[in-house]
């Protein structure tokens, strides 16, 4: 497929771009919607969030506060989403009162709940692991470990449970009590990867190099791009990635979660309308951000190239280890000498566990500079280091 070159002086169809949420991702388009000449304007609930000091402007609301939505609509040509914590019953009033939400509506229906999603993966005859409906009434004869996840507003491991025995099935029992869950069988996965793919109102699709996702207590911490896998993985993945965007018609950045088993064979986890966290690593390795990618899907632009500019990548979430207010400047400095890093800091003003406040991404290129002979998981493992230690 050939790509057109990303380039700021390219005219934009829409010129006020709405964003529900203002969170870092917002917070990062606002970096590719300034060398586009996109205005961002958010609607996220505090200002102290991460997109508002890059906006344009901000309506200070809920994400669900349809009404705010409205208000944001008015003084936008356009309206995306940074996450799906939306209304989407409330939203198809404004989409039927002419307001444009790009993806559509009906791209985001099949996927924000859990359960929802899987059963329209398996009706594209995309391959999944095995799923079941479940509301904490019925017995569940199934062999430990097993996966429970609420059906919405999960993410970053949160609502997400895997079952090892019978004690920790309780205890998650009571946790979970009176919502709408999905149990999946455990995947005794060989490694995760993920699909970072674009695909614009005119059918046009670009995909990202496939990359290796390292997660712990269900949250990702370490990105390592492209992934060491075979020729017939990387096709079966573009494959899943353009089955699934087509049939949604979707216009925008996707994120695609996928189980590789010791056999080869690969499991849709889960999908992420919206930029992604382990896309990060396109903002300084590769010729066009997942973030401009967006806002020119959107905006109706050309879809920019997605090669590497380097060799390999890799990126690590700067995750909270403590319950504390702090720019920890002293870690950043430090991160920083690393050669080749990247430091991306999210502006965040509390710190507490799990949290992501910034990531660090390390380009490599084969024959040059002093990461030349370590391996990326070396590299996260001294980013780390640095992080973690107290």
């Amino acid at each position: 497929m050939k790509f057109t070159e990303a380039t700021a002086s390219s005219p934009a169809k829409f010129k006020r771009v709405g964003v529900v949420g203002g969170g870092q991702l917002a917070s990062m388009m606002g970096d590719a919607a300034r060398a586009l000449g996109i205005e961002l304007v958010v609607q996220t609930p505090d200002a102290a969030d991460p997109a508002v000091s890059v906006a344009a402007g901000a309506v200070l609301a809920a994400v669900d506060d349809v009404l705010a939505t409205a208000h944001l609509a008015d003084g936008c040509d356009v309206i995306t989403f940074e996450n799906e914590f939306v209304d989407l019953d409330g939203l198809r009033i404004l989409e039927q009162q002419g307001v444009l939400f790009r993806p559509s509506l009906s791209s985001l229906s099949p996927l924000l709940d859990k359960y929802v999603q899987r059963c329209y993966l398996q009706g594209l005859g995309l391959p999944t692991p095995k799923f079941w409906a479940w509301d904490c009434s019925q017995d569940l004869h199934l062999d430990f470990p097993f996966v429970v996840k609420v059906r919405r507003h999960g993410y970053d491991g949160q609502g997400t449970f895997i079952v090892k025995d019978r004690e920790s099935f309780e205890s998650i029992c009571d946790r979970v009590k009176g919502q709408s869950l999905l149990v999946e069988e455990f995947v005794p996965f060989d490694r995760e990867l993920a699909v970072i793919a674009a695909r614009s109102a005119t059918g046009e699709m670009a995909i990202y190099p496939i990359v290796e996702t390292q997660q712990q207590n269900q949250v990702c911490r370490v990105v390592i791009a492209p992934a060491d896998i075979s020729l017939e993985v990387q096709t079966e993945a573009c494959a899943i990635a353009r089955t699934l965007l087509n049939s949604l018609e979707a216009v925008g950045v996707f994120g695609i979660e996928l189980f590789l088993t010791a056999d080869n064979k690969l499991l849709v986890n889960e999908i992420a309308p919206r930029t992604h966290n382990s896309g990060h690593f396109t903002i300084n390795a590769c010729k066009t951000s997942q973030f401009e990618q967006h806002l020119r899907a959107v905006c109706q632009l050309p879809l920019g190239n997605c090669d590497l500019k380097c060799s390999s990548a890799v990126m690590v979430n700067l995750l909270g280890y403590e319950s504390a207010e702090s720019d920890y400047l002293a870690k950043r400095k430090q991160l920083a000498q690393i050669s080749g890093a990247f430091v991306h800091w999210y502006g965040k003003k509390v710190s507490r566990p799990g949290r992501k406040l910034g990531h660090v991404t390390v380009l490599f290129d084969a024959g040059l500079g002093e990461n030349e002979g370590k391996s990326a998981s070396a590299i996260a493992q001294t980013i780390e280091s640095i992080w973690y230690a107290t």
